[in-house]
């Protein structure tokens, strides 16, 4: 986080004087000056606050993420690799009730998303009904067909998904995109929940927010629920890339708080169908992998034969029930982008219920229709290729080129099945630190889902923020930064008007 410099000591209320609202659902301010009544608490502890007080906070979050190494790695990036997570002092705050539409809304999803991924590899009832199209799913990149009547433990595929939300312009809750593989973030959550506590304790105090130190000890709970019968404590680790893998700090941090080593694929062995880790003192059994590579990487046996990241006989031992893999094979099938498309269905077929909270309006190529008024209204919508993350793979119409959009557009007519279009939806903002004053920035929002035993959601999650001015790609890799999230245990009184003055 760049230091910012500056010689004129005046108030924060100072910088909040010229904040703009302007035409988007504002998540701090209900309207010009006027705070909601969750974030009236916060505004005036922000206006009394001295302009050097705050920059001393800054600089001491900056600190804290720069001696912990919090950091993301940039690829293809000429000032280097490792960079420090931008870290904005602003919380998100969401209000019980609210939370709790959240939370109702992610546990029906994920309930529907683990109904259809044990139908897809079984029965396959949803394509026999004709609710989605049999190739959408036979035709997706990570559908796995070699897994195909295979029964997973405790009939879970997806027992960690971060689903992506935003807020449109009236401030409803729409769900972007589900990451049912191998989702990445969580580990910001707490070191940003550390920073601002160590920064703001005085806040801490006068909101009741919930705690996120749980997630590491509930994840645990639910590796240890997958595992096969064994005497004693299950053995879990988790199975990263390595130390040049973009979340490398999420992965060691994560097992750190777990207590459970980090290994990669060279650190596992096969025999008799059975894995076990290298050790000090020999071979150790391993009950259960907490994978962050996806499937192509897993078993040069079965999926691709170069890879050098994965474990030689892993797929067998999976099989033969010797061991198990969160999240398991085969589950990317469920955060396709045109899959994402029929969720809705998904919840309608296997739940017979509306969903709680409605996907963003979805064209998809593969449709005739469809693909018509994607080539029609290109400059109107942003398009994204079916299995691209990070921000990659998006061409966002309005603010792309004539050739750049004729470009892409050959792209969906030559492989139409791998994009969807949405409408471009004005996200909601929030006040940020930027360009030394408080100016208004686009977030979304992801919280972490985990499903053992029953379905449990972190209270809060990972708010992201586009720190350049209008742009709507919140990525850390494409010049992105977070907020901490705090659900409040209940509604904040509104303390004073919160008109600024």
């Amino acid at each position: 986080m760049a230091e910012v410099h500056c010689q004129t000591d005046f108030s924060m209320g100072d910088l909040f004087a010229n904040y703009q609202v302007e035409n988007f659902f504002d998540e701090m301010f209900a309207e010009a000056a006027v705070a909601r009544p969750h974030y009236t608490t916060l505004l005036k502890r922000f206006k009394e606050m001295a302009r050097e007080d705050f920059e001393r906070k800054r600089a001491l979050a900056a600190s804290a993420f720069l001696s912990q190494g919090i950091t993301f790695t940039v690829y293809d990036d000429d000032q280097g690799t490792e960079r420090i997570f931008p870290f904005d002092l602003i919380p998100r705050i969401i209000p019980a009730r609210e939370w709790d539409l959240v939370e109702r809304g992610l546990t029906q999803r994920i309930t529907a998303l683990n109904l259809f991924l044990h139908d897809v590899y079984h029965r396959q009832n949803i394509l026999r009904d004709g609710v989605i199209p049999k190739q959408i799913v036979w035709e997706a990149m990570h559908f796995r067909p070699e897994f195909m009547n295979f029964d997973v433990p405790r009939n879970i595929y997806i027992h960690i998904c971060g689903t992506d939300l935003i807020r449109d312009e009236h401030g409803n809750y729409l769900v972007l995109e589900d990451n049912a593989r191998c989702p990445s973030g969580v580990s910001y959550v707490m070191e940003n929940r550390q920073a601002m506590k160590r920064v703001f304790p005085d806040l801490f105090a006068q909101y009741r927010v919930r705690p996120v130190e749980d997630y590491s000890q509930e994840l645990l709970n639910v590796l240890r629920f997958i595992a096969p019968a064994a005497d004693g404590e299950p053995a879990v680790v988790l199975l990263t890339p390595g130390i040049y893998n973009s979340a490398y700090y999420e992965h060691s941090s994560l097992a750190r708080s777990m207590g459970i080593e980090i290994v990669e694929g060279r650190d596992l062995v096969v025999q008799d169908a059975k894995v076990f880790m290298r050790t000090t003192k020999g071979l150790k059994r391993v009950d259960v992998i907490y994978r962050r590579i996806d499937d192509d990487f897993l078993d040069p046996r079965v999926f691709r034969k170069d890879s050098g990241l994965g474990v030689h006989g892993l797929v067998d031992a999976y099989r033969r029930g010797n061991v198990s893999v969160a999240n398991a094979i085969g589950t990317g099938v469920a955060d396709d982008k045109v899959v994402y498309h029929y969720v809705p269905k998904m919840i309608r077929y296997y739940l017979d219920q509306d969903p709680i909270l409605p996907n963003v309006q979805t064209y998809i190529a593969a449709d005739k229709q469809d693909l018509g008024f994607i080539l029609d209204h290109i400059e109107e919508l942003v398009i994204k290729a079916a299995n691209e993350s990070g921000g990659y793979g998006m061409l966002i119409g309005s603010e792309a080129s004539q050739s750049e959009r004729q470009e892409f557009a050959e792209k969906i007519k030559s492989d139409p099945r791998n994009y969807i279009a949405q409408p471009i939806v004005a996200l909601s903002r929030s006040p940020s630190f930027c360009d030394d004053s408080m100016q208004g920035r686009h977030i979304d929002f992801r919280p972490y889902i985990l499903v053992g035993q029953k379905v449990k959601i972190i209270p809060g999650g990972l708010t992201r923020v586009a720190l350049r001015a209008g742009s709507l790609v919140v990525n850390s890799s494409q010049g992105g930064g977070s907020k901490d999230t705090w659900v409040v245990e209940e509604e904040e009184e509104d303390s004073g008007s919160g008109v600024m003055e």
